[in-house]
């Protein structure tokens, strides 16, 4: 029993620990069969093209921004309410970093503080080049207007989706990036699957997919048709630009395929909980999480808030 309330603990079963050894005994533990495997099954389960699995979702998120272009002097807008890397990816390639107010019902960026932000931004001539909008607790932003807003301003989107695997927005899977250039996911244990440490990029566009295959290693192709001179043979390959080691092992890949086979089952019971928290503590002076008619959350997280002014007045001896 645990001496506190965790704020998350990975499910592993035997057929993870299963899938695990498995890879252990074979010839590869990293850059083998694994890999590709679980990034066409996650493609397949969200509907999207392209998957890149990296060695974390704050990888995942400096090659997605380096793979649109973002680089020194150029602006990224994101969240105040989320994780250090959703700001720090920007910096990383040299960008400022600004944010968005969020909606003070769902947490997410606020359409109208962003619509606002942006006109005020084109009229003073400094609109940024990516938005990073953060589906915080596993709820989607409102992706189809941040989508039109892209189109009007010219700014690429990525969505963070680190808390989101298994949720919808307008009944499609989070991660089919209808409405964004890239959609990064988060494997750490405390989300809803894990494969330790990890993350991946999603993408339905084959230049940017191109670009962060070669960013993850080292900025490296062993492609003939990308090479700058010709290939020497298979084992020969070219560096074409400065790349990073932030590939994912064979051996995190295997649980992260095995962990994907009980997405849905996670999923429905986050939602079961949800349901049961919002029926129990409905009676308390709480707020209680509001969700938008247009999404179906994973429930990474259900996020309550004191309504301090009700519990000085009646303090409730439940609380």
């Amino acid at each position: 029993m645990y001496p506190y309330i965790p704020y998350g603990h990975q499910d592993i079963s035997q057929q993870d620990i299963n899938a695990v050894i498995a890879v252990l005994q074979s010839d590869w533990l990293t850059q083998g069969p694994c890999i590709s495997r679980f990034e066409q099954a996650v493609a397949n389960f969200c509907g999207v093209k392209y998957a890149v699995a990296v060695s974390s979702a704050t990888a995942a998120l400096h090659i997605a921004c380096l793979s649109v272009g973002l680089g020194e002097g150029d602006r990224l807008w994101t969240s105040p309410n989320t994780f250090v890397a959703s700001a720090n990816c920007g910096r990383y390639c040299g960008a400022a970093v600004d944010f968005v107010d969020i909606n003070p019902l769902s947490y997410n960026l606020s359409m109208a503080e962003l619509e606002s932000k942006l006109a005020l931004a084109d009229h003073q001539g400094c609109l940024p080049q990516v938005l990073i909008p953060v589906h915080l607790a596993g709820q989607s932003c409102e992706m189809a207007k941040i989508a039109e807003l892209s189109q009007r301003y010219g700014f690429r989107v990525i969505e963070d989706a680190s808390h989101a695997i298994g949720g919808q927005y307008l009944r499609q899977s989070i991660g089919c990036c209808q409405f964004s250039d890239m959609t990064v996911f988060s494997f750490h244990p405390v989300k809803i699957i894990t494969t330790g440490e990890g993350g991946m990029v999603l993408t339905n566009q084959a230049e940017h997919y191109e670009k962060l295959i070669r960013l993850r290693s080292h900025g490296i192709t062993r492609s003939p048709d990308l090479m700058q001179s010709k290939s020497h043979g298979s084992w020969y390959y070219q560096q074409l630009e400065l790349g990073f080691n932030y590939r994912i092992t064979d051996i995190q890949a295997a649980l992260g395929l095995s962990q994907l086979q009980r997405l849905d089952e996670f999923v429905q019971y986050r939602r079961y909980l949800a349901t049961r928290y919002t029926h129990l503590l409905q009676d308390l002076p709480l707020t209680l999480p509001w969700q938008h008619p247009d999404t179906a959350s994973s429930w990474h997280l259900y996020v309550i808030r004191l309504q301090l002014e009700k519990l000085e007045k009646n303090p409730s001896p439940s609380i």
